[in-house]
């Protein structure tokens, strides 16, 4: 900000900033003290309201250089040739706290890659883990309510979120990996990002393909204990975020290499099981990882809340040659990130320097409401016009999806190997015996905390379903803690 005197919104040169204006010396406070007025008005409405989830983050910006050849894959331009560089905006978050809570807790962790591409932005809004709790969205409401304050006593409690669970077979596997060594990062930095849905890819000659992306942390993976996080949250609860900021001040930028897997679309239909599951991932075996480029971030944000607060992603924010999929959970996350961002920062907040493209305009015919900039001078505002205004392209973003069959509530269509344990278990023996050991002391810690057995049995049954020793450990372990 340029040197000169203090000014009021308007302009104006404030004479006194320290002194409210009164009827005399010691009088009542005068309405007429534009600066007082201006200034508490603006205190009131400083903030806006916080998410309902991923309200606690931090971001960073950065490029993408693509490093490997994938055009057989997708028409998307930002992925078009080896070396492309894309600039990209991330923030990162924890999902079940609010504004002020603290960064070290175990909770899954929101990566959200904002990719300003040349033909618009690009968002992937995904999370630290490959998998979900649940697999259609109209539940995800009802699970956050599990994980945000009881209605009567105002904090988390484990009864709503064991509960829940225990009521939800196919959360153990996401269960299974929050409480695992993974389940408390202990940095930005030191953690995989994944955009968990599956998404389409389309190609040149119109072949699609789905993929899901994974970014593999070059800092290597480094995780809190239970016991290190409860120091840590309780003595620097901003731990994640200072760690991310010094570290791109101290010139150590973090960086991720990413790929994807890639799966032709007719082998969706027969595929061992349901592909567009959230609660599952596809083996690397069947689907091998393929590298796609480089991520890399070295610029903070100037001010936290115009940068990182009024930030918004959306999952439907595509470009050419990228779409999304049938998963019933991406499909409801198209609608509910665009509604809580209109509702949170405003119908413009795709306005603002954090969110507009950078290598493109927005041409839209959209206009007024709150915070407009009256970017569109004196345009036309509809569409056809004879006034040389924006009109469409005709091609398609991504590629149509065969569908049949009548309209109503339907569950997922079911595989030969759709089950809701396998890949829990698979996890579960994945895990060294010391991991197990760690595992098997999160969950009962939490477990224990259950005050009715029914609900405590019901969750340890279907870890149970997972692996037999699981359950069986996990069970001996609660009842060891209840004594």
């Amino acid at each position: 900000m340029a040197a000169g005197p203090l000014t009021t919104e308007a302009g104006a040169p404030v004479a006194d900033n320290q002194n409210s204006q009164t009827a005399g010396v010691g009088g009542p406070v005068l309405i007429q003290d534009q600066l007082l007025i201006e200034k508490l008005a603006h205190f009131n409405r400083e903030r806006i309201p916080e998410r309902i989830v991923h309200a606690r983050g931090a971001g960073a910006y950065g490029t993408f250089t693509v490093t490997a050849d994938v055009s057989q894959y997708t028409r998307a331009k930002f992925l078009s040739e080896v070396s492309k560089q894309t600039e990209v905006f991330v923030r990162f978050s924890t999902v079940a706290g609010n504004l002020g809570a603290a960064d070290a807790v175990r909770d899954p962790r929101g990566f959200a890659v904002k990719f300003y591409t040349e033909d618009g932005n690009y968002d992937l809004v995904g999370n630290n883990t490959p998998v979900f709790f649940i697999k259609d969205a109209i539940k995800f409401p009802d699970f956050i309510h599990t994980q945000k304050r009881d209605p009567y006593t105002g904090s988390q409690e484990a009864d709503n979120v064991w509960d829940f669970w225990g009521l939800s077979p196919e959360s153990t596997h996401q269960v299974t990996w929050l409480h695992g060594d993974r389940g408390i990062p202990a940095s930005y930095r030191h953690m995989h990002g994944f955009g968990s849905h599956t998404f389409q890819w389309t190609n040149e000659a119109g072949e699609s393909f789905w993929v899901k992306y994974h970014f593999t942390t070059d800092q290597g993976i480094k995780s809190l204990t239970t016991e290190e996080a409860e120091v840590l949250a309780g003595r620097d609860p901003d731990s994640h975020q200072r760690d991310l900021r010094t570290a791109i001040e101290r010139g150590e930028y973090p960086s991720w290499t990413v790929y994807v897997q890639v799966m032709p679309v007719a082998e969706a239909a027969t595929y061992r099981f349901n592909p567009f599951d959230l609660t599952k991932i596809w083996p690397h075996a069947d689907y091998p990882l393929i590298e796609v480029g480089r991520m890399e971030l070295n610029r903070n944000p100037e001010n936290i809340f115009a940068e990182v607060e009024q930030s918004i992603f959306s999952p439907h924010h595509f470009v050419p040659g990228i779409g999304p999929s049938p998963d019933k959970m991406l499909q409801g996350r198209l609608f509910a990130y665009g509604d809580a961002h209109r509702y949170r920062v405003g119908i413009n907040a795709d306005h603002l320097p954090v969110n507009r493209p950078h290598a493109t305009e927005a041409r839209t015919y959209g206009r007024d409401g709150y915070a407009y900039d009256g970017r569109h001078g004196r345009a036309k505002n509809y569409e056809p016009n004879s006034f040389d205004g924006p009109a469409q392209t005709d091609r398609p973003l991504w590629d149509s999806v065969a569908v049949s069959g009548q309209t109503g509530d339907h569950p997922a269509p079911v595989h030969t190997e759709d089950d809701d344990f396998v890949q829990a278990g698979n996890l579960y023996r994945l895990m060294s015996a010391d991991e197990q050991e760690r595992l098997i002391a999160n969950l009962a810690g939490s477990l224990a905390q259950v005050s009715r057995e029914d609900i405590a049995e019901r969750a340890i049954e279907n870890f149970r379903r997972a692996d037999e020793d699981y359950g069986k450990r996990l069970q001996a372990a609660v009842q060891a803690l209840r004594g």
